[in-house]
């Protein structure tokens, strides 16, 4: 196997030192949650205590910090909670999909302060560009979504919001509409007219305002009213 196959996992405690050599894309893909046997991931069963040298670990060291000697609950935990090096290809796609999700949160959650408009995801695309903002493929997204917008204020109208929304319902809808509205957004207030019609606010993200409306006016087939009560 090339090297470009596999990487070395690195595991510290008890003032000793692990590594077995693992193939990056399995041994990533268990970390994630899939379901994958050790057998799989592992180039060859040996635990070492320098790959580099070729110094395996005693089983001494073994046995004072995982409590055993078997090869596969001693390969997990090093694969779980160790040090695993990400490939060049692997740090690429990790990326690419958490910018993906930065720009999902930020149209959603943001707005133009000056028409309180929210962003089409690809002006937000052209801005990271264009600001040359740098992904960190390990950061929350919600965390780095906040610090980048803060960065993109600076050569862009944009902040986040939330928009406070006044809907009214004809009767025939109300209920199809009242069940669905906690997974729309936070319900402030809920009216019922006599007739059955329902008066409700809902304070969503501000980028999702059409996404909100789209889906009301779906519910209700085009018979909902909504008035933009407040973008803050």
């Amino acid at each position: 196997m090339t090297k470009e196959n596999y990487v070395i996992a690195k595991y510290e405690a008890g003032g000793e030192k692990f590594e077995i050599l693992v193939k990056p894309k399995e041994a990533l893909e268990l970390r994630n949650g899939k379901s994958i046997s050790i057998s799989d991931i592992v180039v060859s069963e040996e635990i070492y205590k320098d790959v580099k040298k070729g110094l395996k670990a005693s089983p001494a060291a073994l046995k004072k910090v995982f409590g055993t000697t078997d090869f596969e609950t001693i390969a997990r935990t090093i694969i779980m909670k160790g040090e695993l090096p990400l490939t060049a290809e692997q740090r690429r796609e990790l990326i690419e999909n958490k910018k993906k999700q930065i720009i999902d949160f930020i149209s959603r959650n943001a707005v133009d302060p000056k028409t309180h408009l929210p962003i089409p995801r690809t002006r937000i695309e052209l801005a990271l560009e264009q600001a040359r903002i740098q992904i960190d493929p390990n950061k929350d997204v919600e965390a780095q979504a906040l610090q980048i917008v803060k960065e993109l204020s600076k050569i862009m109208p944009i902040k986040l919001a939330r928009a406070l929304l006044e809907i009214k319902v004809p009767s025939q809808y109300s209920s199809r509409v009242k069940s669905a509205l906690n997974s729309l957004g936070e319900v402030k207030k809920t009216n019922w007219l006599s007739d059955g019609t329902l008066i409700a606010e809902l304070e969503i993200p501000a980028g999702a305002q059409q996404e909100v409306i789209d889906k009301l006016n779906s519910l209700t087939k085009g018979e909902v009213e909504v008035k933009v009560l407040q973008v803050k």
